[in-house]
């Protein structure tokens, strides 16, 4: 079947082959000559751009609000619900769930945060059956005895604690309960990464993340208010160092206890403190009281023959005793019923640093007795002897022991020539020698990074300059020579006492100290060691002498400590030159 196509002459522009032009003439103008079809493309294509420009117009708000919020003053959150923003910044604020700020060493490493938790509580009068709900909050918590449970949720309350600190997984499995009046509490908890390694300086909070001893104390309301992190002048490595060399000796010379300040002299900043025993703050068992104590801000004790230092040096600050000044120690010294001998028994004409070398009692007594005990007092109290470091970021700070002015006779100012009748801790110790040794200037100790106090001079840089030098000659010659780790020049001075229990001295037990500082050339770092009686051994030939315990434990923290403080070793040239000379002549 076809198709006719039959075109008219008459209206030949009403019939078009498929491609064909259409042409529309210029001249027609009426409503025929526009179809439907061109009228719905023309709506389209307006509707289109209507559409485009809407859609600018959104994105042109939103990218001015946007720039708004983050070039100008930040999101601003309702101060009623975020009353710990921090007030001198601009950035964006953002609800924090914790509220106690994370403590942190001196690089930045964190040592004590809190993390977000939850606490269990319960509504009483909702629980129906006590018993039953006891019973299945004991399999979730098998630690928590049946009968503390059931004890608690038989009491009439809307508010009681059942359970604190819950981790995820608990909160989880109390939640699938479904038991009505079993309700939770947000909250945080403080924990400590590394355990017991800052226990004594970082201290512990309570059940309510109050801070209740060490830094944590001291520095709660600091922490609670500001979300900063607090940066101390601890090192974590070089305080595990010590710590473990510490704990090494202990085992080692069966001691009862030690303790170890390192200082930075220069500034007073705190580098490490440790006091073994100890404990881990996380536990919230009960602790110890031995493992609670910090010795080293709290331990008073007779440090022996280390004040030989503090009564050289004043003596040769009064201008009345010379280095080059000989003593004659020959006999004993008799004041009242006090009789002075050595137990050495060195029988010899001593100078100042030969005084110190053999660590001679009649010697120093010799040396006050010149200067007397009314410039000896003053600079006992100069360098804080008699009072408490009360600026000192720790709240365990003890007061030494002090005599008054009108006990201070003739025979305490001989007997603490060499280190008995008074008392005090590491950390005035160790402040006080930092000063002996830096060129005069007493620092107070700190434990916060960057807190330099302006110091105050007590001697002349001259006569630090002979301390050094007859410091030196100690560990080179004298009872701290196994603390000579070569390259570093330390120097320092070791002091032994009988152990004071209950008002009486016992003869059989010691305290054993190692004051030292390195390097003599120009000082950075002062340390302290001290050994609570310390046992004799085969090691030490029956002694309990600081020079056997305290001086080899000095020895290997040094060691240890002195490359990661990056302490320039400064070794003997000549012998570096005879040990290549031999290397090339094998």
């Amino acid at each position: 079947m076809g198709f006719n196509v039959s075109f008219s002459k008459r209206h030949p522009q009403r019939f078009y082959l498929p491609g064909q032009e259409i042409k529309i003439s210029r001249g027609v103008t009426s409503a025929r000559s526009y179809t439907t079809e061109s009228d719905n493309v023309l709506t389209c294509r307006q509707r289109t751009i209507f559409s485009m420009f809407c859609f600018i117009f959104a994105y042109a708000v939103l990218c001015i609000r946007v720039s708004y919020v983050c070039l100008s003053n930040g999101i601003v959150i309702d101060t009623a619900i975020t009353g710990d923003q921090i007030a001198d910044t601009d950035i964006i604020h953002f609800k924090n769930p914790v509220k106690r700020a994370d403590i942190l060493d001196r690089n930045g490493e964190i040592i004590a945060t809190s993390l977000p938790t939850v606490n269990l509580y319960a509504n009483t009068k909702q629980i129906d059956n006590p018993q039953d709900v006891a019973e299945k909050l004991n399999l979730i918590f098998p630690d928590t005895p049946y009968e503390r449970f059931e004890k608690l949720l038989s009491r009439r309350g809307a508010f009681i604690y059942l359970r604190r600190n819950l981790s995820p997984a608990q909160q989880s499995m109390v939640n699938n309960l479904g038991i009505p009046g079993l309700e939770f509490e947000n909250c945080e908890k403080r924990i400590y990464p590394h355990k017991n390694l800052f226990a004594h300086v970082l201290g512990s909070t309570n059940v309510d993340n109050v801070g209740i001893s060490g830094i944590e104390k001291h520095m709660d309301n600091r922490l609670t208010t500001s979300t900063k992190p607090l940066y101390l002048s601890v090192d974590l490595g070089i305080q595990n160092t010590i710590r473990d060399e510490l704990l090494a000796g202990v085992k080692q010379f069966n001691a009862e206890g030690a303790a170890a300040i390192l200082m930075d002299v220069k500034t007073g900043e705190i580098v490490a403190m440790t006091s073994v025993p100890d404990y881990d703050p996380n536990e919230n068992s009960k602790i110890g009281e031995r493992e609670m104590f910090n010795f080293a801000t709290k331990g008073i004790y007779e440090a022996g023959s280390v004040f030989k230092v503090f009564n050289t040096a004043l003596s040769l600050e009064s201008g009345k005793v010379k280095t080059t000044d000989r003593f004659d120690t020959s006999h004993p010294v008799f004041i009242g019923r006090l009789r002075v001998t050595d137990p050495h028994g060195s029988h010899k004409m001593l100078t100042p640093e030969d005084i110190l070398v053999e660590s001679s009692n009649i010697g120093s007594t010799l040396e006050i007795l010149r200067v007397g005990k009314k410039f000896q007092r003053k600079f006992l109290q100069s360098i804080n002897m008699d009072k408490a470091l009360s600026e000192f970021e720790l709240p365990e700070i003890a007061t030494p022991w002090f005599l008054s002015e009108k006990r201070w006779a003739d025979v305490s100012m001989a007997t603490i020539s060499y280190g008995y009748g008074i008392s005090s801790t590491p950390l005035h110790i160790i402040t006080a020698f930092s000063a002996i040794v830096n060129g005069g200037m007493y620092h107070q100790p700190t434990l916060l990074e960057g807190n330099k106090h302006k110091g105050k001079r007590i001697i002349s840089k001259q006569t630090s300059d002979d301390m050094r030098q007859l410091l030196r000659a100690v560990v080179v010659r004298g009872t701290g020579r196994r603390a000579n780790v070569e390259g570093y020049q330390v120097m320092g001075k070791t002091g032994t006492a009988d152990k004071l229990e209950n008002g009486r001295y016992n003869h059989k037990k010691s305290m054993s100290t190692f004051i030292s500082a390195f390097p003599q050339s120009n000082p950075q770092y002062a340390l302290i060691v001290v050994m609570d009686d310390p046992k004799a051994s085969k090691e030490t030939y029956g002694y309990t002498t600081a020079g056997w315990n305290a001086v080899p434990i000095t020895k290997n923290i040094i060691t240890s400590v002195a490359p990661q403080l990056n302490v320039r070793a400064d070794f003997d040239l000549e012998k570096q030159k005879s040990i290549v000379d031999a290397a090339y002549k094998r």
